[in-house]
Formats: C-alpha cells, structure tokens, sequence
C-alpha cells in the first residue's frame, strides 16, 4: 500500500477514537456508494454525523480540511442521502471534517462541526 494510503488509514483511525472520545457512536467506516465514500459516519445528539478524515503530514500546502472541496462535498451529499434512504434514517444529517496533521513531532487534531451544509 501507498504512504499516503497508509497515513490515511492511520489519520482515519485516529480520527475515529477522538469521536468516539467525545460521546459519538461510529455506525460504519469506508462506507461506500459507487465510487463515492464516506469515511465515518457516526451519531451524536441525535444528529447522523458524516465525518470527512483529512490527513497531512504537514500544513505547507494549507490546513487539511481546505482539500474537501466543493465536489468533494457534493459526492460526501450524494452518499450520505444514498445511506439515509437505504437504511430509513430518520435523523439530521450534520457534515463536519476531521483534519489531522501526524508527523514524528506533532498530532493536531482539528474537529469542525457543521464544516458545510448541502445546498437545496
């Protein structure tokens, strides 16, 4: 596997203890539709939280989370409504992004909720 492939794994994995650290429930990892995939989706608060992992190794190029562009929001949409429907979810849908930086020297862990909202 791929570096980068690894370090997303890892940034996934970490990314999932720290919600399941803040009170969230993890329903599924690597979700797929077609081609599309959402990384966590989790619950909290009555809310079904669609979480997209960004894992850097540094911010050089930016903050992770400025790489989850607008037709990366759109196929993270596409999905998350495949889901609801496929699983009759009855909650609402919340979007947030957990970016990573990992490094040997650092771990930062950026949790945004409600990073985007679908436009109707």
């Amino acid at each position: 596997m791929a570096e980068h492939n690894d370090l997303g794994k890892l940034g996934e994995e970490i990314a999932a203890k720290h919600l399941i650290d803040k009170g969230f429930s993890i329903r599924a990892t690597n979700w797929r539709f077609g081609k599309d995939e959402i990384d966590i989706i989790a619950e909290k608060d009555n809310f079904l939280v669609i979480v997209e992992v960004k894992t850097r190794r540094s911010a050089i190029f930016g903050e992770p989370e400025i790489f989850v562009n607008a037709n990366k929001q759109r196929f993270l949409i596409r999905a998350t409504q495949v889901y609801i429907e496929k699983y009759n979810i009855e909650k609402e849908a919340r979007f947030d992004i957990v970016s990573i930086i990992l490094n040997t020297n650092t771990k930062q862990i950026n949790h945004i909720e409600d990073a985007f909202y679908p436009v109707l």
